[in-house]
């Protein structure tokens, strides 16, 4: 047995002793850093404060202590509403060294999903971010006659309302203080329930945002996490010296496990979720690595191209130059480690790269920081075709692979010998097989208990020998990478019964078209494929400015007759390197973006494709008006 599977099988039953390892080695060691908005209250720079291990440890036990007080037992749910924020990672370790479960849920649920899942989960505690937050409780408290208490993160605007039960609000800082006059009396409390908690206890409920129907609950037991924990380290993905950027949201899986890798390697995080500041915080942080979706990648790469293209002239051809050396080395050099183990390029193209460095991609590097070792990317596929962009540019991307039932991370790329358009070789202690109609089966310490009082669809997806279905179609390289080509519901079938992956033509658009932001290809039981295109609004308004559309409102931009010709020619592009059944015969460009405000995008930015498709059904059928079904 190698010494990587010795630490992973004799991991602890939680991460909750993990914690505790760390403090006791690292006490006086910096652990998150954190935004404070700027004391003038002008709208200045945030100041950015530090928690050491040791310090946090405090606040961690002060809240554990005081659900312990409030009469939170093992296994109990708490539900935690709120934004990344570090309060959300002291609050969930204050819940896990209770002996609690924590119940997440996005901010941006409304009122009645979130007291389905409060209901749903049964809940004792909520812990709100704001004023907002508990405004939703409040609003369905006859509903939730379980919910006993809610805790306040910012009790900025929060008063006593008519009706609220005597105590049945309180702030974090009631909370903490509450905690620490229960440890004045017990002050062993904390460490004797940490060690009372068995791998098997619930650890986490979180629910599938879903891209349809009601959410389904998760039980991910404490074992999960302690397994992802040490798994994650032994990939070598992270170390103690990392300085990782946490934006994502923290109610996903994604975001979540990246706070119990972060307790076994004793790195520092810095935690600030609002996605509006990730430009203005990159120089600033300065992380040596960070997890992202595709979507920002993607946001990142059309910002470029719009800015070199409204510079012109030479500037812009300079750029589309460096982007096609960037793809050229990145293809070259994998290819080259994958079969020598060095990373090399032949002479000619390494001198077109030192020099298309020094004019772009050093200044793409120094925009995420300018130590950016690599990022992670994850929850849906990345555009090969970016992916290589920003890996020939020196922004590594290890794509990587999980489900909410798998604990979020059950592949990643390795380090140096990353393979763009996989998404890696599995953690250590997980395994995986190809079923034969190409579905992705996985099998590990990661995968969950099953789904939450809904014994069925456990069954459906959940084998009795530990075999979990993912849904995703897949292909496994002879050296063990893995490929996902699409889900398994989403792969279409035309009327010629031609079968098409939407995903990948999705994505080869993504990597042609600088100014799309989102596609939806159609085409199931058609007799030919359509899309539907989402412009984003900074590019094509940056475009519009240079080609007599300047003045014009973005509504006015997308029905102008110049953007649906500009947009044809991208998509004539790519039908060029398309089968004739994979083709786009027809597109529309939709009215606005896509987003998770009008249901068209899940929290943690994956499309909801059969929402956009009720949505914008008109379109659609318009496209095949008059067509000869077969």
């Amino acid at each position: 047995m190698s010494d990587t599977q010795t630490l992973i099988e004799n991991r602890p039953p939680t991460v909750a002793t993990l914690f505790l390892e760390r403090v006791a080695a690292t006490p006086n060691a910096e652990a998150y850093r954190y935004p404070v908005p700027a004391a003038d209250g002008r709208g200045g720079p945030d100041e950015w404060k530090s928690l050491s291990w040791g310090q946090a440890a405090e606040r961690v036990f002060a809240i554990a202590a005081g659900l312990v007080d409030l009469g939170i037992q093992p296994e109990q749910r708490v539900a935690l509403a709120s934004n990344t924020r570090v309060e959300w990672i002291l609050a969930d370790l204050g819940v896990m060294c209770a002996g609690g479960a924590v119940t997440t849920i996005y901010p941006s649920t409304n009122a009645e999903e979130s007291a389905f899942i409060l209901s749903d989960s049964e809940s004792r505690i909520l812990i709100a971010e704001d004023a907002a937050q508990l405004a939703k409780a409040r609003e369905r408290r006859a509903d939730l006659p379980e919910l006993a208490h809610v805790v306040v993160l910012d009790a900025t605007g929060v008063d006593a309302a008519e009706g609220d039960p005597e105590g049945w609000v309180l702030s974090l800082a009631d909370l903490e203080a509450r905690g620490r006059e229960y440890l004045a009396k017990h002050p062993e409390a904390v460490k004797e329930r940490i060690a009372a908690i068995t791998a098997d206890q619930l650890a986490t409920l979180i629910y599938t945002s879903g891209t349809t129907g009601r959410p389904k609950g998760v039980r991910l037991p404490h074992d999960n996490w302690s397994y992802m924990a040490k798994a994650m380290v032994a990939t070598g993905l992270i170390g103690k010296d990392d300085v990782q950027y946490l934006w994502l949201p923290l109610a996903h899986v994604f975001g979540k496990v990246l706070t119990s890798g972060q307790i076994e390697a004793g790195h520092v995080t810095a935690v600030d979720g609002r996605i509006d500041k990730i430009i203005e915080n990159l120089p600033i942080v300065q992380p040596t690595y960070m997890a992202a979706v595709p979507r920002i990648f993607e946001k990142v790469y059309n910002g470029v191209a719009a800015k070199a293209r409204a510079a012109g002239g030479a500037k812009y051809k300079i750029f589309k130059w460096s982007v096609g050396v960037a793809r050229e080395y990145a293809k070259v050099t994998q290819d080259n480690f994958r079969r020598t183990g060095r990373a090399t390029a032949p002479f000619g193209l390494t001198t077109k790269h030192k020099i298309a460095d020094a004019l772009v991609y050093s200044k793409l590097r120094e925009a995420f920081g300018g130590k950016l070792r690599a990022a992670v990317s994850g929850a849906s596929a990345l555009a090969p075709d970016i992916g290589y962009f920003f890996s020939g540019a020196g922004i590594h991307i290890l794509e990587g692979y999980g489900l909410t039932e798998s604990s979020a991370a059950s592949f990643v790329n390795p380090g140096e010998a990353y393979r763009t358009g996989t998404v890696g070789k599995p953690l250590p202690g997980t395994e995986v097989r190809i079923a034969d109609d190409g579905e992705v089966l996985l099998r590990g310490p990661g995968i969950m208990q099953g789904y939450h009082q809904q014994p069925e669809k456990t069954a459906e997806v959940l084998e009795s020998d530990g075999w979990l279905h993912t849904g995703d179609i897949g292909e496994l390289s002879a050296d063990g990478y893995l490929r996902i080509t699409d889900r398994k519901k989403d792969l279409i079938k035309t009327s010629g019964g031609k079968y098409v992956a939407p995903a990948e033509i999705e994505g080869q658009f993504k990597a042609i078209c600088p100014y799309v932001s989102t596609i939806v290809v159609h085409g199931a039981d058609r007799n030919f494929c359509s899309a539907l295109i989402a412009l984003d609004e900074p590019s094509i308004l940056v475009w519009a400015a240079d080609n007599g559309l300047e003045g014009k409102t973005y509504s006015q931009v997308l029905a102008a007759p110049e953007t649906n010709r500009l947009i044809e020619t991208y998509v004539q592009t790519l039908n060029e390197g398309l089968q004739r059944w994979q083709t786009v015969k027809k597109f529309r460009l939709l009215p606005r973006d896509l987003d998770v405000e009008h249901g068209d995008l899940t929290p943690s930015l994956k499309l909801k494709r059969p929402a956009v498709e009720r949505e914008f059904k008109h379109l659609i059928e318009e496209m095949y008006e008059g067509s000869r079904e077969a």
